[in-house]
């Protein structure tokens, strides 16, 4: 680029600067400001840049001018993403096992973008901090654009739905045959992403995980389901089905001694009613999919936590545990 074509630039390298290597504990003195435009082949004199700086400060950059420190400098003093702000977004993409590594990698480069040289050392050590598996389904960034997009221009989707095998290979379930769904929302539950479809040949929404779907068809066919979308609240869906599987949803009663009551509302939130039934023990009425994972989360909890209704359920939740005992 022509050195006067540059010189055009100017305002727009000093914002650069400004933003990559300055903030509040590093201010740069207009001698310095002037040293990294030469860099970038732009002659400047001290004059035209305090003007530039102000023009800036005109347009609502929020540069400040240090005096204490450096013989007096310039910082970009606010972000559109604050420095704690950054280290949040940071550790929920280092945390997701929804994410690949790789992907995680390339996300907290482009987050480290929006703090200064000097600040982004932290969030680069944040990066190892984090022991998670993570997901090794890099199509997945790809299946949920398509998604978007058919739920934006109100399409079906078809797609093969996929399960491991002992060769620790994804395969086809059902011989290969494509699902065809209306897609209505997608869902993040349990560390894992999940799409939210209806199901016309089962008339009923299911869910999917993101990570277990095959290449996606985007069908030249309306979605069907908006009215049991409508009735679902996701919200609840997602608190009554443990592990996202499936089951026979049922209003379930549950005895849990006072010690719970955390484990309660971490489960099925604080909106769930709690009924005093001594001074040491309380119930409460959950409407759940009871399914294995159901049983298995109760057996986790431990002894103290009682199935009262309905007799079904709590049949079932002893067969559950007598097989586990009889597996032998």
């Amino acid at each position: 680029m022509p050195k006067s074509e540059k010189q055009k630039l100017k305002l727009l390298y000093l914002l650069k600067i400004l933003t990559e290597q300055t903030d509040e504990q590093h201010p740069m003195p207009m001698a310095v400001l002037l040293e990294k435009l030469k860099a970038e082949e732009i002659s400047a004199e001290r004059k035209s840049v305090y003007h530039d700086i102000n023009c800036l400060i005109d347009f609502g950059v929020d540069i400040v001018f240090d005096s204490a420190r450096n013989n007096g400098g310039y910082y970009l003093a606010s972000r559109d993403f604050e420095l704690p702000e950054c280290k949040l977004l940071v550790d929920a993409v280092s945390a997701s096992r929804f994410i690949t590594r790789s992907k995680s990698e390339q996300l907290i480069r482009k987050i480290e973008k929006l703090a200064s040289k000097y600040e982004a050392v932290q969030l680069q050590r944040q990066v190892y901090t984090s022991g998670q598996i993570k997901n090794e389904n890099e199509s997945i960034y790809y299946h949920v654009d398509v998604i978007h997009t058919a739920i934006h221009e109100n399409r079906q989707i078809s797609f093969p739905y996929l399960e491991w095998n002992l060769q620790k290979k994804l395969v086809p379930r059902k011989g290969g045959e494509p699902y065809r769904i209306s897609p209505w929302s997608l869902m993040w539950n349990d560390e894992n992403y999940y799409l939210i479809g209806y199901d016309a040949r089962a008339g009923m929404l299911k869910h999917f995980r993101v990570d277990k779907i095959g290449p996606i068809e985007m069908l030249d066919l309306r979605r069907e389901g908006e009215e049991a979308f409508q009735k679902c609240d996701l919200s609840a869906y997602s608190t009554k089905t443990f592990g996202m599987y499936g089951g026979e949803e049922e209003i379930v009663t549950l005895s849990f001694p006072n010690t719970l009551v955390g484990v309660v509302l971490d489960r099925f939130g604080k909106d769930v009613s709690l009924q005093k039934l001594s001074d040491d023990r309380f119930a409460v009425h959950v409407k759940v999919m009871v399914s294995r994972q159901f049983y298995g989360w109760l057996a986790g909890v431990g002894k103290d936590v009682k199935v009262t209704a309905p007799e079904q359920v709590k049949d079932g939740y002893r067969s559950y545990l007598t097989e586990i005992l009889e597996s032998d």
